[in-house]
């Protein structure tokens, strides 16, 4: 049977995702851990059989690990991105500095590279930017109009009016706004995810979706290929096409070494008919509408965008979906007036893409920080900071700027748990003040600043979703909905423990070994 209701009335294509023996790790760290154990297996080998070589061998060793530190020294890699490669290449000079290689080569992502440039480059005029916009920003605040400048130039991401913001505090607050809206699409519904799973959640949406596809509605769903390994069969899209829905999985895994495996789509976008938009953290499975307790009460947010950009999201969904096309649809979709809002403020949707050299997330974070003068506020499920994101948060607070952040009381994982403990005793010293989600996991990524300005997507404070991800968000200035984001973030706030320095490790005083020693292979997780 390829389709069923489920207990609540959803549909449902399965009972529960594939489950396979072998649950391979496609990660740098992976890798490097593999490397690590095959040189202690070589060099031990050299030990036994070329005794009276050894000392032309450590030598050799000598000369080309002082080479590769003085290569990386002077590379334009990030300073804690070079500490790492330092320490890696001084253990394991050989199997190091071919990891380095592999890691740097674009091996395997070159062509969807290339194929990303020229679908931006052709695209870019399809949604320009209205000079009337960027001139009342530029009148408002000529910092933010800056940044907007910035953000246009990286990918073309134009600066909107007449765009009503919604903000969602929890996940299924959107979700059942999200049921609303996906009833009344009447030309198309675009949704690119990173993570599907089969339940109640997903269940009600594909419901809808296969009725709409039958309607004569143009439905597509895109997600990354991390998630049909673990969550859904090979043959899902198969399936979903058997409902009239198109599917796409974005780099699925196969038994291939590549460094695409690194770069995964982590965006959560809906889009009907290029009029309403959904983004945020809210992934498209139960635990993020708390109808499945994994870690605790699930904390998410989300917005919808009503209006002109719209469009924007509409052709950020094109622009990944037409990579593997070769005759590329654009016009069609971009052409149907958007409804006006007389909404007040600006929006910026936009993207961050990692095989470019713009660090658009976490420049536009950093940029927020920067020209705050009374306060940030952030929700984060993960910190692991580079030394530019955790200069700018102590600089911030170090010259008044109250720097709040909010992040889980339950991990989800250990690793990012015990390095974000790890980056605390630095924070809590400039000032930066922490505070644990006592009731569960914090998954939302909000930054809101001085009552005019925020940030809801799905960029992370850490090192996959600011180098390795797809990602977008959604930057607003003076909508009306920045006071909602606030109050939310005040509601929350009431729900946490603050963190000082004397109890930065309690109740998890055995990670502490583990989060000192992850902090050198940071960047490589």
């Amino acid at each position: 049977m390829m389709s069923q209701e489920d207990e609540s009335g959803g549909l449902t294509l399965l009972k529960k995702g594939q489950k396979g023996l072998v649950h391979a790790l496609f990660s740098r760290l992976g890798l490097f851990i593999l490397l690590f154990l095959l040189q202690v297996g070589v060099l031990f080998s050299i030990f036994h059989w070329f005794e009276r070589l050894l000392p032309h061998i450590l030598g050799g060793t000598v000369l080309f690990t002082a080479a590769m530190v003085l290569y990386l020294l002077n590379s334009g890699l990030d300073s804690t991105a070079k500490n790492t490669w330092l320490v890696v290449i001084m253990l394991v000079p050989v199997f190091g500095a071919l990891l380095f290689w592999y890691t740097q080569s674009e091996v395997g992502h070159r062509a969807v590279k290339k194929r990303i440039e020229q679908l931006i480059e052709q695209t870019g005029s399809l949604v320009p930017q209205e000079p009337e916009a960027l001139e009342g920003l530029e009148k408002e605040n000529p910092g933010a109009a800056a940044l907007a400048r910035y953000i246009n130039r990286t990918s073309c991401h134009p600066v909107y009016r007449n765009t009503e913001v919604t903000y969602f505090p929890l996940g299924e607050k959107k979700w059942e706004e999200m049921l609303r809206q996906l009833e009344q699409a009447e030309h198309f519904i675009f949704m690119e995810y990173f993570i599907v799973d089969e339940g109640l959640m997903w269940g009600k949406i594909l419901e809808i979706l296969a009725r709409k596809a039958k309607e004569g509605v143009d439905v597509r769903v895109m997600y990354d290929g991390t998630c049909e390994f673990s969550l859904l069969p090979r043959n899902y899209p198969k399936r979903l096409s058997e409902l009239g829905i198109k599917c796409k999985v974005f780099a699925p895994l196969v038994p291939l070494v590549s460094t695409f495996y690194n770069y995964r789509d982590h965006r959560k976008i809906l889009i009907i008919d290029g009029e309403t938009a959904f983004n945020g953290g809210v992934n498209l499975a139960d635990e993020y509408i708390n109808h499945q307790k994994r870690f605790g009460h699930w904390k998410d947010t989300a917005v919808m965008l009503k209006g002109e950009a719209a469009h924007s999201f509409t052709l950020m969904f094109l622009q990944m979906w037409n990579i593997s096309e070769k005759e590329p649809e654009f016009e069609r979709f971009l052409q149907k007036p958007a409804v006006s809002s007389e909404s007040k403020g600006y929006v910026i949707p936009y993207g961050d893409c990692p095989l470019d050299n713009d660090k658009v997330g976490e420049r536009v974070y950093m940029d927020i920080l920067n020209r705050a003068n009374r306060y940030v506020h952030i929700m984060t499920p993960y910190l692991i900071l580079d030394g530019e994101m955790e200069t700018a948060l102590k600089f911030a607070a170090e010259r008044g700027v109250e720097v709040q952040l909010i992040l889980p009381g339950i991990p989800d994982k250990t690793a990012p748990y015990a390095l974000a403990k790890n980056h605390y005793k630095s924070l809590l010293e400039s000032g930066v003040q922490i505070y644990e989600y006592t009731p569960g996991f914090v998954h939302a990524k909000v930054f809101v600043s001085d009552d005019r300005e925020a940030v809801v997507g799905t960029i992370n404070l850490d090192y996959r979703s600011l180098y390795h991800h797809f990602e977008c968000a959604t930057w607003m200035y003076g909508t009306a909905c920045v006071e909602d984001i606030e109050k939310d973030f005040q509601d929350t706030l009431s729900k946490c423990r603050q963190v000082t320095a004397e109890t930065v490790w309690d109740g998890f005083k055995k990670l502490k070994p583990l989060g000192v020693l992850l902090k050198v292979l940071a960047p490589l997780m």
